[in-house]
């Protein structure tokens, strides 16, 4: 089970939800979308963007994929599937994105035992088995991770989801700032771009407005529930789409919303297996 602790923001309230939301999608129905679509060809030293509505899957267990699911957009773990899975996938027309952790250390990865103890603060709630990690120690950060971006490369993967990117907003145990967190965040949106590889801003809703330019995309989880999407509208007037999932409301008391916004929006279950109900 991989959700992860959110910090929830000030709540927005539905009518100015509504009318940001108007505005956004007035603005992306007059501009014309120039990011590629899921299955077209790029040039080289390009990254994939994904289309503005994206059909798509986000399943983190290691359950059996469905191999009749046919959606545009595929996200899972890059630890636990295999570059046959991705091929799999790829030979059907589907991008696949590659979730990896990097803001927190999580016991039983293969690489577990390569993070310093010095690296590691307080549990994640919830989570008693992982750790936040001390981001402000880049020198010894930046060869672990781009150890695993390095395997979701040679796998095959066109993105990577890059998680728990918001420990300054979390008791992460460390007196870590915004701007150390902008920082980075910047390295991770740089380094997958140096591989090829496409990047989704992980929630981290505060830091949207300095992020987006470097980002390709976001993933997010239950800004319905806690009235924050409006948050996540620049990512929409820049043409870059929005994945989201919310685990406790009904697909009727989010999904008209989600589909107002021009979101892609899922309901899942929180253990984030096969289960999915796509609003579109």
């Amino acid at each position: 089970m991989r959700k992860r602790v959110m910090r929830h923001l000030g709540q927005v309230t539905l009518p100015l939800l509504f009318m940001v939301t108007m505005v956004a999608c007035n603005q992306a129905s007059s501009t014309s979308v120039t990011t590629p679509g899921s299955t077209t060809p790029l040039p080289p030293g390009q990254v994939w963007h994904p289309a503005l509505q994206s059909s798509w899957q986000w399943q983190l267990d290691d359950s059996t994929l469905d191999p009749a699911l046919k959606v545009q957009v595929y996200d899972f773990d890059g630890f636990d599937r295999s570059a046959d899975d991705v091929a799999q996938l790829h030979a059907q027309g589907t991008k696949v994105i590659c979730y990896i952790d990097v803001g927190t250390w999580e016991m039983g990865r293969p690489d577990s035992d390569k993070f310093p103890a010095a690296l590691k603060g307080k549990p994640v709630d919830g989570f008693p088995d992982e750790k936040w990690l001390d981001i402000r120690q880049l020198s010894v950060l930046e060869p672990l991770i781009s150890a695993r971006m390095d395997i979701c490369k040679e796998k095959g993967f066109d993105a990577i989801e890059p998680d728990n990117v918001d420990g300054y907003a979390n008791d992460s145990g460390f007196p870590l700032t915004a701007d150390e967190q902008l920082a980075f965040n910047t390295f991770l949106a740089k380094a997958a771009h140096q591989r090829g590889l496409s990047v989704g801003l992980k929630n981290d809703l505060d830091q949207v407005q300095q992020l987006l330019p470097l980002f390709d995309w976001a993933l997010n989880e239950q800004c319905f529930q806690y009235h924050e999407c409006a948050a996540l509208l620049p990512f929409i007037q820049a043409n870059k789409a929005v994945f989201n999932v919310e685990y406790k409301l009904n697909p009727d008391q989010f999904c008209s919303k989600a589909n107002a916004m021009n979101f892609n929006s899922l309901k899942k279950h929180l253990a984030l297996d096969a289960f999915r109900v796509a609003c579109r």
